[in-house]
């Protein structure tokens, strides 16, 4: 019950109030100038909550990241190098989900850390500030286990999702 009341009555409001378009706009230049530097590319989605059906179905926030990040064609990199951040306004959740190529160099541990250290941050601060910092924490470790190589192409859109 309490799902459903975060996801009808919460999260809504706070898509327009923590990513404006300035912000969006500044999300997705970052992203670019880090996917300079490393052979990954990052997709950010974020969702203001789940449809009343989708609560009562069982939607979990893990499930949703699994769903986008094949909707997204996050996983369809030459070098399995996608990268998804995803956040679930409603419910104050955030999910990391990092393709096969990615993931064999990177622990999972690290991940977590990040995502754990992103919700934090959310706590604490204005959100886009959170986002931002999250990306270039994914930008520098994605720079250490896999850099960029010559041809280094832009394979995914660096705009943000919004749904």
């Amino acid at each position: 019950m309490e799902r459903l009341l975060q996801n009808i009555f919460a999260g809504w409001f706070r898509m327009s109030s923590w990513f404006p378009a300035t912000t969006l706009t500044h999300i997705r230049d970052v992203i670019r100038e880090g996917e300079r530097h490393h052979a990954g590319e990052i997709c950010f989605a974020v969702e203001a909550r789940f449809s009343f059906w989708s609560v009562l179905k069982g939607l979990q926030t893990r499930s949703r990241a699994h769903q986008l990040f094949s909707m997204l064609r996050v996983w369809d990199t030459q070098d399995n190098s996608g990268v998804l951040l995803y956040m679930h306004l409603a419910e104050h959740k955030v999910e990391l989900i990092a393709d096969r190529g990615i993931a064999s160099r990177v622990d999972s541990a690290q991940w977590q850390k990040i995502c754990d250290e992103l919700t934090a941050d959310i706590k604490n601060g204005p959100a886009d500030v959170a986002v931002l910092a999250c990306i270039a924490k994914i930008n520098d470790l994605l720079r250490v286990h896999f850099s960029a190589q010559e041809d280094n192409p832009r394979e995914l859109p660096d705009e943000p999702v919004v749904l």
